[in-house]
């Protein structure tokens, strides 16, 4: 059974399975359709990501404007991650606030992150493999970002700035001021 649990802003959720560990290892059930449907609604995710970084990689913050727009579900399998979710919904009261959730393959957390929000990761161990389901498929004329260190977003991302490692074009990411957001 996952334990679902809201955040302070509305439609994120820190997901806590259930963990069942002996001699052996462990055993959990990491998604189960009809346990997500109950508590958040129905998602259709139809494909799986995974990626493997290093400390100090920070992807994001990253999202497909309009009709590719994606839902996540997001896990860590091996390592430490600080994830980020900015809600960038003009609409919503929430707007350019965020909620952060330290995931890890100890406490096997998930975070759900619906669309309406651009999503970023820090690695905080020596190598991190992090994996995602997504409801839309990605295409990269719908990609956006906003700059992993703007100052209005108050995201205090836990390692010294001068050790984040990042690409070219998340450096170049807008603040969210600039940036093109949902209505």
């Amino acid at each position: 059974m996952i334990q679902f649990k809201k955040t302070a802003i509305e439609g994120v959720y820190i997901a806590e399975p259930r963990v069942f560990n002996d001699s052996r290892g462990y055993f959990f059930e990491a998604w189960k359709k009809q346990e997500f449907i109950d508590a958040i609604g129905p998602v259709d995710f139809i494909q799986d990501n995974e990626s493997k970084s290093s400390y100090g990689v920070l992807r994001g913050l990253h999202y497909q404007k309009g009709e590719f727009s994606q839902a996540k579900l997001v896990r860590v399998i091996k390592g430490r991650v600080l994830d980020v979710a900015v809600d960038i919904r003009k609409s919503s009261p929430t707007f350019g606030q965020h909620v952060m959730v330290e995931l890890s393959d100890e406490n096997k957390r998930q975070f759900f992150i619906p669309r309406g929000f651009a999503h970023g990761f820090l690695v905080l161990s020596d190598e991190a493999i992090f994996t995602y389901k997504v409801d839309n498929v990605y295409a990269p004329q719908a990609e956006a970002g906003i700059r992993w260190n703007d100052p209005e977003l108050g995201i205090q991302w836990l390692i010294d700035p001068k050790d984040v490692l990042t690409s070219d074009k998340d450096l170049k990411q807008p603040l969210l001021r600039d940036a093109e957001c949902f209505d």
